[in-house]
Parts: structure tokens; C-alpha cells; sequence
């Protein structure tokens, strides 16, 4: 594999790097010397006095928005059990707000031309018998639907379940719209299945892929722990080996969100692709 193929696919993941302003991010971008970004919507909808004119700063500075991210209302990720309850589009109490907010994230995305953005659906049920499943399988249907009028598509978080979980949720979505985001790190974090062993199961429906590492927890239903990429347990030359197997060609986004260091941690994740990649 050849740095030549990603050099231009690579990106930042804006809220890894906590921007106070869009001037801020396109400081920290500069910073870290990567020019493209993974787009938080969020704070554009809910903060237009400081982000509204975000697309148009980063264009003159020189950023390319290559993809965006959303937020569900209310996730708690504090542990294991409270994201459980509280995450993606699982709580009925959130259900109609999560809609409008990614309505308008829709509308946002189009009027600034962004095609893609990533979101956590929140735990998919395994079974078709679960009782959620139904419930799920109906939101997401909606959710797609509202992008899909649009020309919009929509890239799922993996981590949360299975690799045969994800996949056979989305067989049964069958939205062509919708696919997914990896976060090899995640599989880890999560203690959800191998992530090169996730990353085959799933193949062609991944569409974009974070860069991120972790170490597996030591104590079972707890969180494991993110590190600084190419320290923790992705094996990364075999990852980059199964992208290239599955022919994926999207882009490779750098997520770091712990710690303090965002923008050195960020800059060794690049040193690092750089070095395998070379």
C-alpha cells in the first residue's frame, strides 16, 4: 500500500481538537498540517453566532470539508450502561427532537454542499426478535429517508455492535444511502469483535474509516482505553492490508478524544501513517 493512494483522503476529525471558532480549527488544521476536516454540524445549528459562516471560513483558508458528524441529544458516554440507555436513536423521549435536529443538519449539508455525514445509531439489537428491533429498524428507515430526498447519505459509527450485528441491520435497512463509518479503535473500546476481522465482515459498506487506537479493557463491562495511534492494539499494518482487500477508496479521518495534546497526539497519528504508509 502506498502513502500516494491516502495522502489526499486524509482528515481531521473537528471535535478531537475542541475549536473554540472556525478560525480556531483552521489554526489547529494548520497546526497539524492535514487540510481537511471532519465537519461537527451540531455547533453550526446550535451555535450560528460563532459557527454559521463556518463553511466559507474554512474555505478561505484553505480547508476542505470532506464529510460531516452529528450528535444525538442526551448520549452520555460516562460508561458502558449509560450509553447503552442514552445513546443514538434508541430513547423514545428523544426520538422527536433527534429527528428535527437532523433535519435541519440535512438542510444544512445541502445548502454548503456536503454529501456525507457519520452519527451513532446507537446499540442495534442482534436478534430480529428483540423487541427493539422493529423500533429501530422504523427509526433509521426515517432518518435515511429524510436524507435521501435530499441526495444525502448517512455513515453509521461501528463499535456499539457486532460486525454480523451491523451488517445484518443494514441489510435489512436496504438504504443505499446508508452505510457505514469504521472506528477500528471502537471494536476495542467496545470489546465488540476484531476490528480487521469487522472490517472484512463488513467490506463494501464501509464508506469512511477513523483513525483511532486502544488497548481492550482489563475489567470486563468497563470502557477499554484510547492511546495515541500506533501505540494500542490496532494492528494497523494488517488494517491497512484489509482496506485495501475490501477496495476501499473513502477517506481516513483522525479522531483523538482523549487527553490533553489533541494537536501533538494528532500530528504523531500522522507521522505514524506516514512512516507505515511510506
Amino acid at each position: 500500500m502506498n502513502l500516494k493512494l491516502y495522502t489526499n483522503r486524509l482528515a481531521v476529525c473537528s471535535w478531537s481538537l475542541q475549536p473554540k471558532s472556525p478560525d480556531d480549527l483552521a489554526d489547529q488544521l494548520d497546526a497539524i498540517g492535514i487540510h481537511r476536516v471532519q465537519l461537527a454540524l451540531d455547533p453550526i445549528r446550535e451555535n450560528p453566532a460563532t459557527w454559521g459562516a463556518c463553511f466559507e471560513v474554512l474555505k478561505k483558508r484553505g480547508v476542505e470539508t470532506a464529510s460531516g458528524m452529528m450528535t444525538c441529544v442526551g448520549e452520555d458516554y460516562s460508561t458502558l450502561e449509560s450509553i447503552r440507555l442514552t445513546g443514538g436513536l434508541t430513547p423514545d423521549h428523544t426520538w422527536e427532537q433527534n429527528l428535527k435536529n437532523f433535519t435541519e443538519n440535512a438542510d444544512l449539508m445541502r445548502k454548503n454542499g456536503l454529501a456525507m455525514t457519520m452519527f451513532h445509531a446507537g446499540f442495534l439489537p442482534h436478534e430480529e426478535r428483540d423487541p427493539n428491533f422493529a423500533k429501530m429498524l422504523h427509526r433509521l428507515e426515517t432518518v435515511a429517508d429524510v436524507f435521501a430526498v435530499r441526495g444525502l447519505n448517512l455513515i453509521l459509527e461501528t463499535g456499539q455492535e457486532s460486525g454480523p450485528a451491523l451488517l445484518a441491520f443494514l441489510k435489512h435497512l436496504n438504504r443505499p444511502n446508508v452505510a457505514a463509518n469504521f472506528d477500528p479503535a471502537n471494536m476495542i473500546l467496545y470489546n465488540n469483535g476484531n476490528p480487521i476481522d469487522t472490517l472484512r465482515i463488513l467490506g463494501q459498506y464501509v464508506r469512511n474509516v477513523h483513525i483511532k487506537d486502544a488497548n481492550v479493557t482489563k475489567v470486563p463491562g468497563t470502557w477499554g482505553e484510547e492511546v495515541v495511534t500506533g501505540t494500542g492494539q490496532v494492528e494497523w499494518p494488517r488494517f491497512f492490508a484489509a482496506l485495501n482487500e475490501i477496495g476501499f477508496s473513502g477517506d481516513l479521518c483522525i479522531e483523538r478524544e482523549a487527553g490533553n495534546q489533541r494537536v501533538a497526539d494528532i500530528r504523531a497519528a500522522r507521522a505514524y501513517l506516514t512512516k507505515l504508509l511510506a
